[in-house]
């Protein structure tokens, strides 16, 4: 059992990993609007964090093969004649989250306690919570920066891109992915259901301040990287929970960005 010192230290840097990778993520996230999707991973995760936590297997595996089962579902879904996108991904949502909470009440005598899942647990992170968090933080760094131009051909203009010979549908699969990926690994930090403030809140603020895309992604990762600090003092100064201090400082500062921003303009 670490010492207090110890665990804080372990959250401050996982707090520090998750908010890089959030910021990241979070930039393709709002120019693709796809806030909506990842608000449906956030819920489509926890099924998979159930079954992983019954059968006593790693909670990353379980919610990132959950999210992926999603994304596949709403691009098959989304992909076919007649069918909104958004449509999909709400049908995906809602009977992702039932599946857990079904699976969830079935486990008569199941008695671990769920919520930590839901709302996060940062200051309990371990060695291996880090390494996950530094590696997912560096793939997904990696991926960004070596399929930029790609990222930002597609989310501009779609049928353009497709035009040009980009694989835009395996493209927009990839970064399905990767939010599902992230989703997963931040649930020691902020939970499932509070990772949608820290992936969103910090693009859509850097979005309010900028049009170039490195200086927004730069902004979004100080802006996410500095709430997820900030909220873990704050929950350690007024003994909240870490995980909603963390989203609501996220989310305060796009509040603020947006009340400047249409002051500016």
């Amino acid at each position: 059992m670490p010492s207090l010192d110890v665990a804080f230290n372990r959250a401050l840097i996982e707090a520090v990993l998750v908010g890089a990778a959030a910021g990241l993520l979070g930039v393709q996230v709002v120019l693709r609007r796809l806030s909506f999707f990842t608000m449906a991973m956030t819920h489509a995760t926890f099924p998979g964090v159930v079954v992983a936590a019954v059968a006593g297997v790693n909670l990353y595996l379980g919610g990132a093969g959950a999210g992926l089962l999603a994304a596949l579902a709403v691009v098959a879904l989304s992909r076919r004649r007649g069918h909104d996108p958004s449509t999909a991904t709400a049908v995906a949502l809602a009977a992702a989250f039932a599946l857990g909470v079904a699976l969830l009440s079935a486990q008569a005598g199941f008695t671990k306690d769920l919520t930590a899942y839901l709302t996060g647990s940062i200051l309990t992170v371990t060695r291996q919570d880090l390494g996950v968090a530094a590696a997912v933080t560096a793939a997904v760094a990696l991926v960004l920066a070596a399929g930029h131009k790609a990222l930002t051909y597609t989310a501009f203009d779609h049928a353009g891109a497709r035009a040009a010979g980009y694989r835009t549908a395996a493209i927009d699969l990839g970064v399905l992915l990767l939010i599902s990926v992230v989703v997963a690994t931040a649930v020691p930090a902020v939970g499932t259901i509070l990772t949608l403030a820290l992936v969103v809140a910090p693009a859509a603020a850097a979005r309010l301040w900028t049009d170039r895309i490195g200086t927004m992604t730069a902004l979004a990762v100080a802006v996410a990287v500095t709430s997820a600090v900030a909220g873990l003092l704050l929950s350690r100064a007024w003994d909240v929970a870490a995980g909603g201090a963390i989203s609501l400082t996220a989310a305060t500062v796009f509040a603020v960005s947006l009340l400047i921003a249409r002051r500016r303009y």
